[in-house]
């Protein structure tokens, strides 16, 4: 049996926008990265980018389980001695709360340069707005 290669028509990518209120993250990257991948579709390929472009809203009011609001810790490293920061979620939250879905769908999607594409696709606003309203997105509801 050959395997099926779809044809490459990026006008064919659809828009989606999902709503993270109240959205537990990992469940919601989940979600996401299916649909980054194109995973929710008979076409889809492991090779190819077959995916859609993925707009999440209210990126801030996203939720996650247990204790780790203030137990889970985010590290980057500068590459200088004694250069590692410690950030936790809350702290991520009140500054930067479109990284914490940026990140957790990063670690979904094939560390390679398909993945790195597939990233591009991916739009995290804040805000219950977006510039995307010309593209005509799908609504779709996000899985607790």
């Amino acid at each position: 049996m050959k395997t099926f290669l779809p044809k490459q028509d990026p006008d064919a990518r659809g828009w989606h926008v999902i709503d993270a209120d109240g959205a537990v993250l990992g469940r919601l990257a989940v979600q996401v990265a299916d649909i980054l991948r194109g995973k929710n579709k008979p076409i889809y390929t492991p090779h190819l980018d077959t995916g859609d472009f993925v707009v999440v809203i209210n990126a801030e009011k996203v939720r996650l389980t247990g204790n780790k609001e203030d137990g889970k810790l985010y590290m980057t490293y500068s590459g200088w001695k004694g250069g590692e920061k410690y950030r936790s979620v809350a702290q991520i939250r009140a500054t930067q709360p479109e990284n914490l879905i940026h990140h957790a769908v990063k670690g979904m999607i094939p560390k390679n340069r398909l993945g790195r594409r597939l990233l591009t696709k991916l739009k995290v606003y804040s805000g219950s707005t977006h510039p995307h309203e010309a593209q005509k997105p799908a609504v779709l509801a996000a899985s607790n």
